[in-house]
């Protein structure tokens, strides 16, 4: 029985660790493959019929399954046995079997459901057996593994300078929010923490660059939390990044400071979802979350500056209309975060809010990835009004191509997102860099502020380059203007540059209160200010 595990990743560099953890945990032979989304539905298939697999399992995620679902049309009547796994069929599964596109579909975790499955298929078990396994017949039983007598898969990693490396130290979460899928498992259990340790020493000497940790809520364990903490500060080695999920409000301040003192800048990166700042939204789906406290534990992260932050927000969930999350918009972009991700809510198979859908008369994409539509709080046009302001938020925010700039704005805005709002208006998708800074001075031209903003628009978009750029703005010099500037700054305050590098490699602002110079050397660049 010739046997093959598929993953189809979002991206070259996220590994599939599901498929490696049921490779390693199987006591007969499996072959696995990782295909990305972009890569033609006719080259998988080729390469599971031209190799003969008898047995093909997929490892299913919202980012994959419409994809899946067209190579599974086509598997049809090859006398293959189809298997199927993951978040995106554990709760869909009898779509899969009566469709006949599958025959046996896993659900939650299929370390010990798998090999048993194989077991079965060779004729060395019963199919009862199985646990955590749908089949056309039903349903055999639910278990939670033992994870700390399973086998971890670390070490079929490879290209590790080249990937992200994802990690778990738990499984479970102890929170019940009514759209995620991990409410769905609430025992939460805990990997032996030395093991973890073990396995990231052993990652670091393969090259290990980036890691993401897998835990719904990193920190649910203090303990292991803080001890893990350390043992990163004191391993890592330089240019690493360890990213986690944290609970904002369940964290002490006296962790986040004894962070800032101990770690270099940007070692962690923590992910907060704050999703609602609404308390009666939060407490539909669940959510008991300490606004108070949550903005101060922000606050202490974004003063320091040594953790790198984002922060997500969720349209579409219920009681948040129009206004109340606009007021969760503003609330949250006033801290000013590196990152904030404005998201938008999605119908996922066995959550609460899946089940509640008829409450709240949710309509909701068919498809894959099953966004929001509209609900009894967002008419369909708020949700394209809101999706405006998503994409001027993420170009000219999230982006990072204009950080003072753009904090300036939000300091002297009344309504920063009505100012974003506006902003979307604008035509500045797949525009040069230039355009889209031109494009946001423009707007600006008739606000209070906009002389300071100008010349922080200059300055950003000159710090973003290593190489002389083309200048947008209106202060242009004439040739002979510009070299006697150059030659009277180079006189009178002694650069340390020759004139001809000057002429060459220079950008020169004259505005109404400074002149503005930029060197773009071949390996040195210089922002100086007269």
């Amino acid at each position: 029985m010739k046997t093959l595990l598929v993953g189809i990743n979002a991206k070259y560099i996220h590994p599939n660790l599901a498929i490696r953890l049921l490779k390693k945990n199987a006591s007969m032979p499996v072959d696995i493959i990782e295909f990305t989304i972009k890569d033609k539905k006719d080259t998988i298939i080729n390469y599971i019929l031209e190799n003969k697999y008898d047995v093909v399992g997929f490892s299913c995620y919202i980012w994959n399954i419409n994809l899946i679902k067209e190579i599974l049309i086509m598997l049809k009547n090859k006398n293959i046995t189809i298997i199927l796994g993951g978040p995106e069929v554990s709760y869909n599964a009898y779509y899969y079997l009566e469709n006949n596109l599958a025959k046996f579909v896993i659900k939650n975790e299929g370390e010990e459901a798998f090999d048993k499955l194989l077991l079965h298929l060779d004729n060395k078990l019963e199919l009862e057996k199985v646990p955590n396994l749908y089949y056309k017949g039903g349903f055999t039983f639910d278990k939670l593994i033992d994870i700390n007598s399973s086998k971890m898969a670390y070490d079929t990693l490879d290209d590790l300078k080249n990937k992200i490396v994802y990690l778990e130290t738990s499984r479970g979460c102890p929170y019940h929010c009514g759209y995620c899928m991990a409410s769905l498992d609430n025992k939460v259990r805990f990997f032996d923490i030395e093991k973890i340790k073990t396995e990231i020493l052993n990652l670091n000497k393969k090259g290990a660059r980036v890691y993401k940790f897998l835990d719904r809520t990193f920190n649910a364990n203090k303990k292991n939390f803080i001890n893990l903490i350390d043992f990163i500060i004191e391993n890592h080695t330089n240019g690493q990044s360890y990213q986690f999920e944290i609970t904002g409000d369940l964290l002490d301040p006296d962790i986040i400071e004894y962070i800032n003192k101990k770690a270099p800048q940007n070692l962690f990166r923590f992910e907060i979802g704050i999703q609602s700042t609404n308390i009666k939204t939060n407490l539909s789906v669940g959510r008991i979350q300490n606004n108070e406290k949550l903005f101060n534990n922000i606050n202490l992260i974004q003063d320091a500056n040594i953790i790198d932050l984002h922060l997500d927000l969720i349209a579409g969930l219920p009681y948040e209309d129009y206004l109340t999350f606009t007021k969760t918009f503003n609330d949250v972009v006033a801290l000013k975060p590196k990152e904030l991700q404005l998201g938008f809510l999605k119908l996922l198979y066995g959550t609460a809010l899946y089940k509640e859908a008829k409450k709240y008369n949710y309509i909701w994409q068919n498809e894959a990835p099953y966004e929001v539509i509209s609900n009894d709080f967002l008419s369909i046009e708020d949700i394209k009004e809101i999706h405006i302001t998503e994409d001027a938020f993420e170009t000219y925010y999230n982006q990072g191509i204009m950080p003072r700039a753009i904090r300036f704005i939000v300091d002297n805005e009344n309504n920063p997102f009505e100012f974003f709002h506006q902003l979307g208006y604008q035509n500045f998708k797949r525009k040069p860099l230039e355009k889209i800074f031109r494009i946001i001075d423009d707007f600006t031209k008739n606000k209070n502020y906009y002389q300071d903003l100008h010349t922080l628009l200059i300055k950003d978009y000159l710090a973003y380059f290593n190489v002389k750029p083309k200048a947008w703005w209106d202060e242009a010099l004439m040739p002979k203007e510009r070299n006697n500037l150059i030659r009277l700054l180079f006189e009178t305050n002694k650069l340390n540059f020759s004139l001809t590098d000057l002429y060459k490699y220079s950008l020169i602002v004259k505005l109404k209160e400074k002149i503005i110079l930029a060197i773009f050397l071949p390996n040195h660049k210089e922002i100086l200010e007269f």
